[in-house]
């Protein structure tokens, strides 16, 4: 909070296509820098006043130099490589909403120990199907999804809010339950954050 009010605050915003935005707007209006990244909008790069806009995806890998570019996504780079070529150091909070990559996501930045550079991750987690390049049975599913949200938890971030979207199918790994969603908003805080 102190960070918004004093304007020193950096969001990044991974999205696929039209969604809510009004976190995004609401930060740029107050002074944060907002990044947000989304393959489908038409120019590079759009600035409106604290907000900016990157035709970029961000992805669980980089793109692979040796095959042609025109073969490629050339526009998908991790977000490692987008920070160190942004030549930022931290985000206040990044929004994930990967439409199913998500998974893939996080564990990337677990691996490459991207998470200590985050102060808040406001997720959205499917779970009407396993995920990009996510395989195996069900249960082989679950303990994978179950393992990323423990090294989160082990990366000290813990869970401060949860809800799901009563307008989502209930839907669980292609099972249709009335007691579930298809999709989940989670709210984690990096307890260890020390902005800089």
């Amino acid at each position: 909070m102190q960070r918004i009010i004093s304007k020193h605050c950096r969001m990044y915003s991974l999205r696929l296509g039209l969604e809510d935005d009004r976190l995004e707007r609401v930060l740029a209006g107050s002074g944060c820098e907002v990044h947000c990244f989304d393959p489908s909008i038409r120019a590079a790069h759009l600035q409106d006043s604290h907000m900016w806009l990157h035709r970029l995806s961000v992805d669980w890998r980089d793109p692979n130099p040796a095959v042609p570019a025109q073969k490629l996504h050339s526009n998908t780079k991790k977000l490692a490589t987008i920070l160190n070529d942004f030549g930022h150091r931290q985000v206040d909070v990044l929004k994930v909403d990967m439409e199913s990559a998500e998974w893939k996501i996080l564990e990337n930045l677990i691996l490459e120990e991207v998470l200590d550079s985050i102060g808040l991750l406001l997720l959205e987690v499917h779970l009407h199907w396993a995920g990009f390049e996510v395989g195996g049975d069900e249960p082989s599913v679950v303990r994978y999804w179950f393992s990323l949200l423990r090294e989160l938890e082990r990366a000290h971030f813990r869970l401060y809010h949860s809800s799901s979207d009563p307008t989502k199918p209930h839907l669980f790994l292609h099972k249709n339950l009335q007691n579930a969603s298809s999709s989940y908003i989670l709210g984690w805080v990096n307890t260890q954050f020390s902005p800089q």
